[in-house]
């Protein structure tokens, strides 16, 4: 299966050393010293192949590159599809936020998302909220106004299930709601979409490289499926998947 070299293109993640400032007081006769720590890095949720019970083949990432501190982050998140079918992408979505905590459990992002999809382009802009929800599981939720003044909200969730230290099985839902249709990407407004997985993990190398199989549905449902099964497309597909999560 041939892909862009784009996305094989991560590489490694170093941390970089503290810098250290200091500001003045007591009329400069006495300082504090702060220290900020930056860091920087790779990670890949998915990375993997599917193949669905109506024989299409596609390849599906999901991941982002950040740099900054606990205090604030900037973070490229990225995600796409390659369909073997049509040698095309199905979708590429990219988006550039900045990233702060306002609990001790969930940061606040905000930023620009630029997508790809099946239609015309489409920019965006982003509020989201990120961060670990109560019984541990992470949660992902955003605001999307688009260049053409449509809205959508989407929320992302998973949960893992540590079987051994090192064998994990995770659960994932994501869910798209459109509060406004825009039939020229092949959305209807309402409830767009659902993708539920199940995946099954083993860690190699504590948590860099963690290979794994799994099931995903895929599911449209009312205007935005209407569309979907007007323009030749499906409103319901199974994958079975074989991939690898990697964090550098």
């Amino acid at each position: 299966m041939r892909l862009p070299l784009a996305v094989a293109c991560f590489s490694l993640a170093l941390a970089s050393p503290a810098t250290t400032w200091a500001a003045p007081s007591d009329g400069g006769h006495n300082a504090h010293r702060h220290t900020v720590n930056s860091f920087w890095g790779v990670s890949l949720e998915e990375f993997e192949y599917r193949y669905s019970d109506s024989d299409d083949e596609v390849a599906v990432w999901d991941g982002d590159a950040f740099f900054g501190s606990d205090e604030l982050k900037f973070r490229w998140i990225f995600s796409g599809e390659w369909e073997e079918a049509h040698d095309a992408f199905e979708s590429l979505e990219n988006q550039f936020v900045v990233q702060t905590p306002i609990s001790d459990f969930f940061d606040a992002k905000a930023g620009v998302r630029i997508d790809t999809p099946e239609g015309p382009d489409r920019v965006y802009g982003v509020l989201g909220i990120n961060g670990l929800a109560p019984y541990w599981f992470e949660v992902d939720s955003n605001l999307y106004v688009s260049d053409e003044g449509d809205a959508s909200i989407d929320l992302d969730a998973e949960y893992e299930l540590l079987l051994t230290n090192r064998l994990i099985l995770s659960a994932s839902l994501d869910v798209l709601v459109a509060l406004s249709s825009d039939r020229e990407i092949g959305l209807g407004k309402g409830l767009s979409s659902t993708e539920t997985g199940l995946r099954l993990g083993y860690d190699l190398i504590d948590r860099s490289f963690s290979p794994y199989l799994g099931i995903v549905h895929e599911r449209k449902y009312g205007d935005t499926a209407d569309i979907a099964r007007t323009s030749g497309g499906s409103k319901e597909d199974w994958f079975a998947v074989v991939g690898a999560r990697l964090m550098f």
